[in-house]
């Protein structure tokens, strides 16, 4: 793989880092801001919030600059958003410093995406993709807690100075090992908004947003379900969101080479198995031993959907395909939002902590039946699939979507 994809990686796990520690600092934002808990929750909110927003608007914004420009000018908005979070007097400017650095969230990993796919040789686009998904999932294994750690020690300002600190060292990364690619010809919003609008790209985003919704249904109240469920202490807990993080890497590492070879029929069987995977939870959580190594599980079987997803969107857009490869990502995090609002109705309603656990199961079955059809009316006779270039006709752009979601 080429060193260019390390600089993807690092950035990566700056913005993991960044998007889930806040989950574990929010009692000491509370106490130092003068404000409640579940007040404090909402700059996770705020994050996703600029996520969902950032994601069409800078890919947008950004359609006509090279690319390698555009994922410095995006990190360089990374690092302005956390040392904002960093120094901010109040309440206010931290939610704001928050939106600020999820906004480049969506539109880096989808421009990333497009560059890691035009690094590497045809038939390990998948792979390239899963490498820079990686510093995701090794971010919640170590930058994650380390942080987490940190900011409880030296204050939760600390971490966002830590945090952009790996934000400059993702730019100086990314200037020097992404090499400068040609523009496609006949790109441009336009383009990129006929892609996005497209049936099956559609749809793939709507898979995803149900098929995640199903896990952070789940992840969202993990902490919960192991000390009240489970029996485990409030100091494994840290231990037990390692595991997940340490199945995501798993999943994230069997999916390319799998998406690369089977692009449909990776994306079902992982998300049956995470459906299996959520229904088998709800009697394991009982048994400790059991509970961790369904917790395994559970992360790689979430993470194996994101690289078919994102592979299946942007090969839908096979010519325009960064918009809708950064949408992807405003489709992870309503995911977000959406299952943790479900999980968390299903316990207020008094179904028991482990009701969100079918709850997701449900949901990840409705993105599966999502998928199947989408699969099914991709196979359709005449069924439209991707956005065909100026100069390439139909029957050339069929013959190329049909090998690329082999």
């Amino acid at each position: 793989m080429p060193l260019a994809l390390l600089a993807l990686a690092v950035s990566a796990f700056g913005i993991g880092t960044t998007e889930f520690v806040m989950m574990g600092l929010l009692p000491n934002v509370a106490d130092d801001l003068g404000t409640s808990v579940p007040t404090a929750g909402y700059l996770v909110s705020a994050y996703a919030l600029g996520v969902v927003a950032g994601a069409p608007l800078l890919t947008a914004l950004g359609s006509r600059v090279p690319r390698k420009r555009m994922l410095i000018l995006l990190m360089g908005v990374f690092v302005i958003g956390n040392l904002a979070s960093a120094l901010a007097p109040s309440f206010g400017t931290l939610v704001a410093g928050r939106v600020l650095a999820g906004l480049p969230h969506g539109a880096f990993f989808g421009v990333g995406s497009v560059v890691a796919t035009r690094l590497v040789a045809e038939g390990r686009q998948a792979r390239a993709v899963a490498m820079m998904f990686l510093g995701l999932t090794v971010a919640n294994i170590v930058g994650v807690p380390t942080a987490t750690l940190l900011g409880q020690h030296l204050g939760w300002r600390a971490t966002f100075l830590v945090v952009t600190v790996i934000g400059l060292v993702a730019m100086a990364a990314l200037a020097a090992l992404i090499p400068q690619l040609p523009r496609e010809e006949g790109g441009g919003l336009g383009r990129e908004l006929r892609a996005l609008g497209s049936r099956q790209v559609l749809l793939g985003l709507l898979a995803a947003v149900f098929g995640f919704a199903g896990v952070f249904a789940v992840y969202s109240y993990l902490a919960s379900m192991a000390t009240e469920v489970t029996g485990f202490s409030e100091t494994s807990v840290t231990f037990v969101l390692a595991l997940f993080g340490i199945g995501m890497t798993l999943g994230i590492l069997v999916a390319g080479p799998l998406t690369d070879r089977a692009l449909r029929p990776t994306l079902y069987g992982s998300l049956a198995g995470l459906a299996a995977v959520l229904v088998l939870f709800d009697f394991t959580v009982h048994v400790k031993w059991a509970a961790l190594v369904t917790v395994v599980l559970l992360g790689a079987a979430g993470s194996m959907t994101s690289t078919p997803l994102q592979m299946l969107v942007m090969n839908k857009a096979r010519h325009a395909p960064t918009l809708a490869a950064a949408s992807n990502h405003s489709a992870f995090n309503l995911a977000n939002a959406g299952g943790a609002w479900l999980g968390g109705v299903a316990i207020a309603a008094g179904w028991g902590w482990t009701s969100p656990t079918l709850v997701g199961a449900v949901l990840v079955v409705t993105g599966l039946a999502i998928a199947v059809a989408a699969g099914m009316l991709d196979r359709a006779p005449g069924a439209p699939s991707t956005v065909v270039a100026r100069g390439e006709t139909a029957a050339d752009g069929a013959a190329a979507e049909r090998e690329s979601v082999r």
